[in-house]
């Protein structure tokens, strides 16, 4: 259904999207810096997650509406910006020393799990980059398009894993070295916060 070579040319493209800097990618860095590897880890598990239902909305022909009505995207990229700027106040305001123990740590991953796959979700520029990027790997002649689609997608879904995983490793690294002092980790979760928020306004300011 789908050939070898097929699939081996569409997991190096997505590699070089994976990895390329983009507001998905940088959710899962802040919350490694600020909140350490767990909770990147979790995050990027919700994002990679995330793209199951942006690969059934393609499939399905929800990602076609968002990419032909402007009024349908506009409410969705909004309710997703304010959807961050929510998060980005909740970890300014949070009490750092609430995640150091074991408890509060796996407490707070659980929490950024859930709240990732539904930013990912609430984001119509993903949900039209899967429409116009899977079809081009899509072979007719092959039959059964919608389920070349899932294929890619769910492709897609683990190479996400590994790429983000990746990411979330080296920031919770980096938030290990960082952390050690009470005062440097107010500062990093208050950064991070802000930088969702950005994210946030980021998204509803994004044209189509």
């Amino acid at each position: 259904m789908i050939s070898l070579d097929q699939l081996l040319i569409f997991s190096l493209t997505s590699l070089l999207l994976i990895f390329t800097p983009g507001p998905d990618i940088i959710y899962v860095l802040t919350r490694g810096v600020a909140q350490g590897r767990t909770a990147a880890l979790a995050a990027a598990l919700g994002f990679s997650l995330g793209n199951i239902g942006h690969t059934l909305f393609a499939v399905f022909g929800l990602s076609a509406i968002l990419a032909s009505s402007a009024t349908a995207f506009t409410l969705v990229k909004v309710a997703g910006g304010i959807y961050l700027l929510y998060l980005g106040y909740k970890l300014w305001t949070a009490d750092p020393a609430l995640a150091l123990s074991a408890q509060g740590e796996h407490k707070t991953a659980r929490i950024i799990f859930r709240q990732s796959i539904f930013a990912n979700l609430l984001n119509p520029k993903v949900a039209i980059f899967f429409l116009a990027f899977f079809p081009q790997f899509v072979r007719p002649a092959q039959g059964h398009p919608a389920m070349q689609m899932m294929i890619l997608g769910l492709t897609f879904v683990v190479l996400t894993m590994f790429g983000f995983g990746l990411v979330a490793l080296g920031a919770g690294a980096l938030n290990s070295r960082l952390a050690a002092r009470p005062a440097l980790s107010a500062w990093l979760h208050k950064g991070a916060g802000a930088i969702l928020m950005l994210l946030g306004l980021r998204l509803i300011w994004a044209d189509r």
